[in-house]
């Protein structure tokens, strides 16, 4: 028999060894249960043992157990626990598996044997030399040999470091959390990037990994000295409806931040939406202190900011307009999404510029093991999605595209808008490759594209155009580096052309250029210091209205450009204290530099900036200074556990923003104007104080949350009654600054597991500016507290789905707000021989208050494995009891009388259906 053989014999003999004996686990079991629900069983087992429970809690729901046991194997325990029932176990080592009517049958195939990247050596030996590519940890029940062995017994600490990685498409996993064996504070945890670095006792360790859609695992290792082993993990995919994932989500509560959310791509899906298709920031508005003005804007508020107040990021790139089609679509494809991340108070210090929040999205790499993809076909999108490898285990791809065709729905419209049209298409292309154990590229690419006309042939577009490289490094095992450079662009073009004689374009840009290095430094398991720097070049184009065709007459007028240099660097501590108490303490250092070549207008000192009182303007050349702004930023917060499942948590943090988005409407548009911070308009300045309480409860698959707030805003702009935005030159004059203060208190109950789960939230908010500097001008209000646009008290939101089957779900989404402030008139008078308006104070009223339902239906296809596409139906209705919310309301002047109306977006149910299809 040749050697190749014998190695396969014994393969396959100790894989069937392994079976029975993760079949026959030794556990003892000494407990009295008297009428306990099977989640007091499981959880009082878990916390004694290192055994794992799986299970559908519906399957319970009529059970209550009476059963002492002395001295029991596990299996003895079960079968005498479950006597004259219908449940069944199955164990597969320390992992048991409770179905109802036939237990799972586990098949020789899953053992590694068959694994064609797991090497018969591998199988065998217990060993592994640190040469050449790091291993990497696959199996349980083996022992990794790590560092420099000698033939002395190690003794003191040595430092582990690596990736984890997904075992079925080879993409890194974040946010994993590695722990010892029977310990529950945590060891560390991956980075964005997939990696982590842990300081560990020399010698035997067991290891336990945990990650949100990935299956608990158990890594032995033996480490000698300083050294580097990767780890594998199996995605959780079950047989059965639910599963119960004892101590899985425990990240809202040992986490140190607070006010962050964060979201996978499943939860994503189940919301239903207007026209049935994910949507990433109609999901974002479900969550506590996330508002948004209308049905149909791009933008949301955060925590009573304005909407340029937030910074929204695709692969750490800023996208300046996040949406589609009026707002009905968000700018990111479902389909390639990894997860979101949204901050509204531990905002991390490598991220500024901003005042309210960060929403950090992020796609998958692509999957390095296999081609798939998905496609998808709605009432008004396609989509086509394909991923894989071009060099299997080094490089791979992620590809996405959608488009619309809206012009059949925009025709059903009455006759005034039957000339509308609009469309819009958006891609992604990202390339992952891996150098070596070291060293790894990120291509990263969106570009997208709007065109529209309302019952015109004035016609709207405008594009989006990302594009970055990032490079991650590893310099050893502690130290860890991304450095990306990256580039933003963003512009629209309005064009009319029905009179040749005053047919135009108008075109406004902005492109932004930014560098960053950004690098992680794990001291001890206490420390991990996060520090970098990192600069971003402005170059605005303000306006450019040029004639459209040889025969018009329309005058050229170009707005200079601004170009501006932001520049910042930080560091930051997250210091564990004790197993209780942990902080974050970080600075930020932000340098803004307005520069030439630009025109600024000087205006009389002590009086009002206004156009009579401009005494002259001074010219500075290319690249020169004008004027130069400097702030350190502060973040600090803290967590201290007050029980494994109860936290308390604070945070304060400064923030600065030197760009501003100058909108005529309460609700952004495409089409609305940045604006640099210059020597006549200040930056914007907040500090934020939080306090939150974390609890959860049946083994964390409910999860509840408190916070509250506390915010000062100093020279946030507003704008003078009849303010002037496009090609204004002197846009200092129509605007003025304001101080402010927003507070509120923020509730979320969210259910992770089980046939019915969701989140439910209610957000209890003000947001108050006045305006109290007479040298600006009028005072508003005469300088009382009024309402900020984004000012909606109450807001409630509830989220839930509910799977009946493998097979096939309902979800329902219901929403409620406080209608927004709004200015009316409130009077007439006759001056100088005509009809004159009297307006209210600014924002005294408000409009109806907000309410929507929707319902989507979810059907599956059938889930056999051996198959060449997976499909599913998405049915349901947006606005199912046909609320006429109010977007607006506007008023007309029509023969001395003056007549109110109010707009609704969505004045009827709105039924949609998507059919989706994965290969």
């Amino acid at each position: 028999m040749t050697t190749k053989k014998t190695l396969f014999l014994l393969v396959f003999i100790l894989c069937i060894l392994s079976k029975i004996s993760a079949q026959e686990n030794k556990t003892i079991i000494n407990e009295n249960f008297q009428k306990a629900k099977i989640d007091q069983i499981v959880k009082e087992l878990e916390l004694k043992s290192t055994l794992q429970f799986f299970y559908n809690e519906k399957d319970f729901d009529n059970y209550a157990f009476s059963f002492k046991a002395e001295n029991l194997p596990i299996n003895q325990f079960l079968d005498s626990l479950f006597f004259k029932t219908d449940i069944r176990y199955s164990i597969y080592n320390n992992q048991i598996f409770l179905t109802k009517g036939k237990e799972i049958n586990f098949e020789i195939a899953s053992v590694h044997s068959k694994d064609p990247e797991l090497k018969d050596e591998e199988s065998l030996s217990n060993t592994h030399e640190l040469s050449g590519e790091i291993p990497l940890a696959r199996v349980a029940n083996k022992l990794y040999e790590v560092g420099q062995k000698s033939n002395e017994l190690p003794t003191g600490t040595s430092v582990l470091s690596g990736f984890i990685i997904s075992n079925r498409t080879g993409e890194i996993v974040p946010d994993a959390t590695i722990f010892l064996q029977n310990n529950t504070s945590a060891l560390g945890a991956t980075n964005n990037s997939g990696y982590f670095s842990i300081t560990l006792p020399s010698g035997k360790n067991k290891l336990l990994i945990k990650s949100l859609g990935m299956q608990d695992a158990y890594r032995q290792i033996m480490l000698y000295t300083n050294g580097r082993l990767n780890f594998e993990l199996q995605p959780q995919v079950f047989t059965l409806n639910e599963v119960n994932i004892s101590a899985e989500k425990i990240r809202n509560v040992k986490a140190v931040e607070l006010g962050v959310n964060r979201l996978d791509i499943k939860s994503i899906k189940q919301v239903p939406v207007v026209f049935g298709e994910a949507d990433i920031l109609r999901v974002v508005l479900t969550l506590p202190g996330v508002k948004s003005v209308g049905e149909a804007s791009t933008g949301f508020n955060v925590r009573g900011g304005s909407t340029d107040q937030n910074l929204v990021l695709l692969n750490d790139v800023t996208v300046f307009s996040p949406a589609h089609f009026f707002g009905f679509f968000s700018a990111f494809n479902p389909e390639l999404v990894r997860d979101i991340e949204l901050y509204k108070s531990s905002i991390p210090q490598k991220y500024g510029g901003r005042l309210s929040s960060v929403l950090e999205v992020t796609n998958r790499e692509g999957n390095k093991n296999k081609f798939t993809g998905s496609a998808g076909i709605g009432l008004l999108t396609s989509r086509l999605n394909i991923e894989g490898p071009i060099d299997s285990g080094k490089t791979s791809f992620l590809f996405g595209g959608r488009t619309t065709y809206a012009n059949w729905l925009l025709n059903l419209l009455p006759k005034e808008y039957k000339n509308s049209r609009a469309s819009f298409y958006d891609f992604n292309l990202d390339i992952s490759h891996k150098i070596n154990e070291k060293n790894s590229l990120l291509l990263s690419s969106y570009f997208s594209a709007d065109k529209f006309k309302l019952n015109s042939d004035t016609s709207y577009k405008y594009a989006n155009n990302n594009l970055s490289l990032r490079w991650k490094h590893v310099f050893n095992e502690k130290l860890y580096g991304n450095l990306m450079g990256s580039y933003s662009g963003y512009n629209y073009n309005v064009q009319s052309e029905s009179n040749p004689i005053t047919a135009y374009n108008l075109f406004f840009g902005v492109k932004q250029g930014s560098a960053k290095a950004d690098f992680s430094y794990v001291l001890n398991n206490q420390h991990t210091i996060d520090f970098g720097i990192n600069t971003i070049y402005y170059n605005l184009s303000p306006g450019e209205y040029t004639p459209s065709g040889e025969s018009s007459l329309v005058s050229t007028k170009l707005i200079a450009n601004e170009k501006a240099l932001e520049t910042a660097i930080y560091i930051g501590d997250r210091f564990d204290i004790s197993s209780k108490l942990s902080v974050n303490l970080g600075l930020r250092y932000s340098l803004y530099n307005y520069l030439g070549p630009n025109t600024v207008n000087n205006y009389a000192p002590g009086l009002p900036i206004e156009e009579n009182n401009k005494t002259g303007s001074k010219t500075y050349g290319s690249g020169k200074i004008i004027r130069t702004y400097q702030n350190p930023e502060i973040r600090a917060s803290f967590r201290y556990s007050i029980a494994d499942n109860l936290s308390v948590k604070g945070g304060y943090n400064t923030l600065n923003q030197y760009i501003h988005l100058l909108s005529n409407s309460t609700s952004i548009s495409p089409t609305d104007i940045w604006k640099l911070s210059d020597p006549n308009i200040k930056p914007q300045k907040g500090s934020q104080i939080s306090l939150g309480i974390y609890k959860n409860n049946k083994s964390n698959t409910i999860e509840f949350s408190a916070e509250g707030y506390y915010k000062k805003l100093k020279d946030y702009l507003d704008y003078k009654s009849g303010a002037t935005l496009v090609l204004n030159d002197h846009i200092e004059t129509d605007v003025v600054r304001t101080e402010g203060e927003a507070y509120g208190a923020e509730f979320m109950i969210k259910k992770n597991a089980g046939a019915l789960n969701g989140w439910v939230s209610y957000t209890y908010s003000r947001t108050l500016l006045r305006m109290t500097d007479a040298s600006q001008g009028d005072l508003i209000n005469n300088g009382a507290y009024y309402p900020g646009n984004a000012d909606k008290p109450h807001d409630f939101n509830f989220t839930g789905n509910y799977r009946f089957t493998h097979r096939y779900s309902m979800s329902i989404n219901i929403a409620y707000s406080t209608g927004r402030p709004i200015t009316l008139p409130i009077a007439k008078y006759e001056y100088a021989g005509s009809i004159r308006v009297l307006y209210s104070d600014r924002n005294q009223y408000r409009i109806p208050d907000y309410f929507r339902s929707d319902i989507s239906f979810n059907i599956e296809g059938n889930h056999k494995i051996k198959q060449l596409t997976h499909n599913s139906w998405t049915i349901g209705v947006y606005n199912l009891t046909g609320r006429q919310n109010a977007y607006s309301t506007y008023f007309t002047s029509n023969n001395g009388s003056i007549n109110g109306y109010k707009l609704s977006i969505f004045a009827t149910a709105i039924p949609f259906i998507n059919y989706n299809i994965r290969f």
